[in-house]
């Protein structure tokens, strides 16, 4: 059965400034990445700041193109797609509900902008619809009148659900969707997510650091590293016995409100890995405490094993003898 959207070999790189008379560098924000997305599926994809994910996210979108590899939708090259083809199927729901609205449109305007766009009924139907879905997010239709600036942080987030799901989309791309909200309304959002999945049939993409929203929402869980995918698994089995060492540091470093923890220690140390400056073999050698020989020469590929698939010597043959 083919998957609802997948990416092959999927690389972007950018050419940054090093400095003043230094030549120029690439930073590898995606590298060789491959990814499956099955219709119904929440996959979340996880990492620390600077592993790609947000690149990663606008170029599923079609935002941004990749330097080489191919998105499909259903079997079809995202690139032969006409662009608003591709909007009418995929949309996104950004961080910041704030900046992502405009500030002196009305909210059902704001909402019906991608009727308004793709050139669907007459302005009162458009109106008629963007209060519809308004509704159906939590938002009376006496804020239809309203501007973003009379809104809460959270009313606002339920806004930009609204525009992304008046056109219909099958896919939506949530990157970082509650980081900006209080705990208490995170809950609310994550929960309105899961009852319009239900209701009208959505695929998502769930980017996020927030391991423990990613454990509420998520069938399928991927971990980014530098780029790459380390591990992926179903989200219960990933959560249970994780296999890649990354991913058992990350889930190590989720804090516990019992007495006397205190702050986890990870092991993983206080400074985020150079993307500028990769090391070779696996890219989380440097940090791992459990890394082999081969770690330090050859990248492991992403293998797949019954729990899932992950990126590691540990769990190859080639993983013979601890590292000097």
């Amino acid at each position: 059965m083919r998957s609802l959207m997948q990416a092959h070999g999927l690389t972007r790189s950018f050419d940054v400034d090093a400095g003043l008379f230094k030549p120029r560098r690439t930073l590898h924000a995606v590298n060789g990445l491959d990814l499956r997305i099955e219709r119904g599926d929440v996959l979340g994809i996880v990492g620390e700041s600077g592993c790609g994910k947000s690149t990663l996210a606008r170029m599923l979108l079609g935002l941004t193109p990749p330097s080489s590899g191919h998105i499909t939708l259903e079997g079809e090259d995202i690139r032969r797609l006409d662009r608003r083809a591709l909007a009418r199927r995929v949309q996104p729901v950004f961080q910041d509900p704030y900046s992502s609205l405009n500030p002196r449109r009305s909210i059902a305007s704001i909402v019906a902008l991608p009727l308004e766009v793709h050139g669907l009924g007459s302005a009162a139907e458009r109106r008629s619809k963007a209060i519809d879905m308004l509704e159906r997010v939590g938002l009376p239709a006496r804020y239809a009148d309203h501007t973003p600036g009379q809104l809460s942080g959270g009313q606002r987030q339920r806004v930009a659900i609204a525009r992304a799901l008046v056109m219909r989309p099958e896919i939506v791309i949530c990157d970082e969707p509650t980081s900006a909200l209080d705990v208490s309304v995170q809950a609310q959002i994550l929960n309105l997510l899961l009852d319009l999945r239900r209701e009208f049939g959505l695929t998502y993409v769930f980017i996020s650091h927030n391991l423990a929203v990613v454990e509420h929402i998520a069938t399928q869980v991927a971990v980014m590293y530098l780029g790459r995918i380390v591990e992926s698994a179903a989200t219960a089995s990933l959560f249970r016995q994780p296999q890649h060492p990354y991913t058992q540091a990350l889930l190590a470093s989720v804090l516990t409100p019992e007495p006397g923890r205190g702050i986890p220690d990870t092991g993983l140390g206080l400074a985020f890995p150079d993307p500028l400056n990769p090391p070779p073999g696996c890219p989380f050698h440097p940090r791992c405490a459990q890394r082999v020989a081969a770690c330090s020469t050859q990248a492991p590929a992403l293998a797949t094993r019954p729990q899932g698939a992950v990126a590691c010597h540990l769990h190859h043959p080639i993983a013979s003898r601890p590292a000097a």
